[in-house]
């Protein structure tokens, strides 16, 4: 089996669909800054090289600078790289009969690669047919989702949301059995368009259906699958029309067939240009639609972990502490074991896992974020209410009462005791803060899904007041300690509108351990579809 990743990011899906089985054949990305982890870890090259061997298999769709150039283009504005005309473009004259391009990584906007596309037909063709192997078994990709996100600006109009209908064009182009497309959980979510709904899962699923594939729309957890995440994403299956029919005629699972009958009948009607309406199709959630998951010998397998089971945040990094570190847990070992390896990358926990720097003030309040998981729900939001506010109303006398039974750290770095409420006020007077996402982990649940920038959590542990890690980041998404992240560590001000630094890449990257059971997923359908 093979697949062709789009918007790859730094690899997780990759990675997981490799366990699962599929050879890679060519991935496409947008930033320079994740492509060069995805290169080192996926193709074994070190872009940052002054060996120019290992551009062997890379390609720019498109750039500002030449190809003898790399650290320039590797340091570039993708978004001011985009276009073709007047910009330097590996793939554009390339002989796809002469060069080798099997197993490459293709940097730049998937909006110029489906142009290079419907202007060389020899490199369509190559594609197509899977370079040699007949066709292509997955297309796969989570686009950009920020104007998606319930975390982001939802904006209906924002430019990335035409990312879904492009990789749907590229779809047609290759014509692969399955399409797979994850996203966040936001794009269930209706935007507001003069007035109306508009559901950009259900109009991303009449575009699929109108380039001749059937969709299955699934709403799952990485959680469920072992990551020590709650994760909620949205995934789309996208069934060629004739796999489709096979599978409606081989299968024996309840619930596909199910999911068949609807999505067929959806297909029919939006295929053929007639109204369909939300109501023609669902998403079935992993949550609401249990039974659907568990009486399905394919679905079921979303379903790996027991919510009793749920990997939590201290098996996924106690034994990277400072202080008295805990034992490697086994979730630990399964994923330095698990994950299909290419290239010779040490297991190595010191790698990614610099510590930034966190001053004694900003300790003080991460300690008090940590004692805020110890209050009652209600008690919680009346300290973070009053945090931002400092607005004496927003706190109650029993609140503060509930504060003092604990211990917290002043700005001195000093442990310190509160014995009246005027002064546990003044302590968190002087804990102010404008930020309304940061928390800290609790350490017997798995995090929360919003971690993609250092200040989104701070550590559980009373004696680790700090953010955490890239490595740590990476260890709560399911990535193995080999997994090497490269470019910056973190960037900010303007240039966080395109650069895509370690901490990014991590928390933009679909969890290792749910691209495995997706691709476990994919080759059940293909299997069955080809009796």
């Amino acid at each position: 089996m093979n697949h062709i990743e789009l918007f790859a990011g730094c690899g997780g899906l990759s990675l997981g669909l490799e366990t699962a089985g599929f050879e890679l054949l060519i991935a496409n990305e947008l930033s320079p800054m994740a492509s060069e982890t995805f290169a080192y870890n996926h193709l074994c090259a070190d872009l940052t090289d002054d060996d120019t061997s290992h551009l062997e298999k890379v390609f720019w769709v498109s750039s500002q600078h030449s190809r003898d150039n790399v650290k320039a283009r590797l340091r570039e504005n993708p978004n001011e790289a985009c276009g073709l005309r007047g910009k330097q473009s590996d793939l554009k004259e390339i002989n796809a009969n002469k060069v080798d391009l099997k197993r490459s990584l293709f940097i730049g906007s998937i909006i110029d690669l489906n142009r290079i596309l419907d202007s060389n037909a020899t490199l369509k063709r190559k594609l197509k047919n899977g370079f040699g192997a007949g066709e292509v078994d997955v297309v796969s990709g989570g686009p950009p989702c920020q104007s998606f996100s319930m975390a982001g600006m939802r904006q209906h109009s924002n430019k990335r949301n035409q990312l879904p209908w492009e990789f749907a064009n590229f779809v047609e182009k290759v014509q692969p059995k399955i399409a797979l497309l994850e996203n966040v959980t936001g794009i269930l979510r209706a935007f507001s368009v003069e007035g109306k709904k508009f559901h950009a899962w259900f109009e991303v699923a009449k575009a699929f259906a109108g380039k001749g594939y059937v969709p299955i729309c699934l709403h799952v957890n990485a959680k469920y699958v072992g990551a020590a995440q709650n994760r909620p994403r949205f995934i789309l299956i996208a069934l060629r029309k004739d796999v489709a029919k096979k599978l409606k005629k081989n299968s024996k699972d309840s619930s596909l067939l199910s999911a068949l009958d609807q999505s067929l009948a959806f297909f029919k009607k939006a295929s053929s240009k007639m109204v369909v309406i939300e109501d023609d199709l669902s998403y079935y959630d992993i949550d609401r639609e249990h039974a659907f998951f568990e009486e399905s010998s394919l679905f079921s397998k979303f379903l790996g972990t027991k919510k009793s089971h749920l990997v939590s945040v201290k098996e996924a990094l106690d034994d990277l502490k400072d202080s008295k570190k805990g034992k490697e847990s086994a979730y630990v070992k399964r994923i330095n074991t698990v994950f299909h390896k290419v290239c010779e990358n040490p297991v190595d926990k010191k790698v990614n896992h610099a510590h930034r720097a966190n001053n004694l003030h900003v300790q003080a309040r991460f300690r008090l974020f940590q004692v805020m998981n110890k209050l009652e729900p209600t008690e919680y939001k009346e300290v973070s209410k009053y945090l931002r506010s400092l607005d004496k109303k927003d706190i109650s006398n029993s609140t503060l009462d509930a504060l003092m039974k604990y211990k917290f750290r002043n700005s001195s770095g000093e442990t310190v005791e509160f014995g009246n409420r005027p002064s546990m006020r003044m302590h968190l007077t002087d804990m102010h803060t404008k930020k309304q996402t940061q928390k800290a982990l609790v350490a017997d649940v798995p995090a929360p899904a919003a971690l993609s920038i250092p200040d989104d959590a701070c550590h559980y542990d009373e004696k680790e007041l700090r953010t955490l890690t890239v490595r740590e980041m990476a260890r709560i998404q399911s990535f193995p300690d080999w997994y090497e992240f490269r470019s910056k560590v973190t960037t900010g001000g303007k240039m966080r509108k395109f650069e895509v630094p370690q901490y990014t890449q991590v928390g933009n990257a679909v969890p290792p351990l749910l691209g495995m059971v997706l691709g476990n997923v994919c080759a059940e359908l293909i299997k069955v579809a080809s009796k």
